[in-house]
């Protein structure tokens, strides 16, 4: 018997900064008011307060820094069965929420299911994959976090967290969804990949810039911790890919290299992580 979820079973859970009022909700819901959907809102500030006059939306308001922790403080306060992963700046389509809830209908076994999103203005969306599959821990380097949905008591179950280390306003400020993916995978978690576009973002993309010193230090950083001292002949086929694809010149090869080592060191030195 397939898994039956209602709209009370829904919640979004989204990842902000520096909040004091809901201006920045009202766009991401064209098509209706925001408070016509759960939502838990992590509202990292110093100095600002976000509080919330709806049933419908919670604020948790933190002083800590950094996008995997406010995604981890956020699925240790998650109340409903099905949560969906946002950032503060998307768009959501008008059925998203029911074409999360009927993908978990459809795939009983799933704890988690990630759908598809399209840039704003773009014509294509983000992945070409047009049908449902299973992921692997090859597929799933290519999820963006705003594209996941999960059940909750199967996540808290398995234990599973977002690195801490990683994701942006962390130490490498790459490759945290990655990183919880393949944390389900490790411990025979159900992921599958569904095609519906659930939500638009804005073309800018911090993982674009594929040349930048911050790029190379945090998928130094991320490839050590996968494959140990295995990084430092990957980091040299990387930065040679790299101007092989004209990201980076000849010339800064010997920069780029260092900024890969300064990421490993680094991770070395966070983690106590021995050769």
């Amino acid at each position: 018997m397939l898994n039956v979820f209602s709209e009370k079973d829904f919640e979004i859970l989204i990842a902000t900064k520096d909040r004091s009022n809901f201006d920045f909700l009202l766009p991401m819901f064209p098509f209706e008011h925001f408070s016509n959907f759960n939502i838990l809102i992590i509202n990292q500030s110093l100095n600002k307060v976000l509080s919330s006059d709806f049933d419908s939306v919670r604020v948790i308001n933190s002083t800590e820094k950094g996008l995997s922790k406010s995604r981890n403080t956020a699925i240790q306060n998650a109340s409903k069965k099905i949560c969906l992963i946002s950032d503060d700046d998307v768009v959501f389509a008008e059925n998203f929420r029911k074409d999360i809830l009927l993908a978990f209908q459809n795939q009983e076994k799933a704890d988690i299911i990630t759908f598809n999103h399209q840039r704003i203005g773009a014509v294509q969306p983000q992945k070409k994959w047009d049908s449902a599959f299973r992921h692997t821990s090859k597929t799933i380097w290519n999820v963006s976090s705003i594209e996941i949905a999960f059940k909750v008591e199967e996540i808290k179950k398995k234990n599973i967290t977002f690195d801490t280390n990683f994701g942006l306003g962390s130490f490498f400020e790459t490759a945290e969804e990655f990183l919880f993916l393949k944390a389900v995978l490790n411990q025979k978690g159900n992921v599958y990949f569904s095609p519906e576009i659930i939500v638009s973002h804005p073309e800018f993309s911090s993982g674009k810039n594929e040349g930048s010193d911050t790029l190379i230090y945090s998928r130094a950083a991320l490839f050590y911790k996968l494959h140990g001292s295995f990084a430092y002949i990957w980091l040299a086929k990387y930065i040679f890919f790299l101007i092989r694809k004209k990201y980076i010149r000849f010339s800064e090869a010997g920069e780029k290299y260092k900024s890969g080592l300064a990421g490993i060191a680094k991770f070395r030195e966070i983690t106590q992580h021995k050769l």
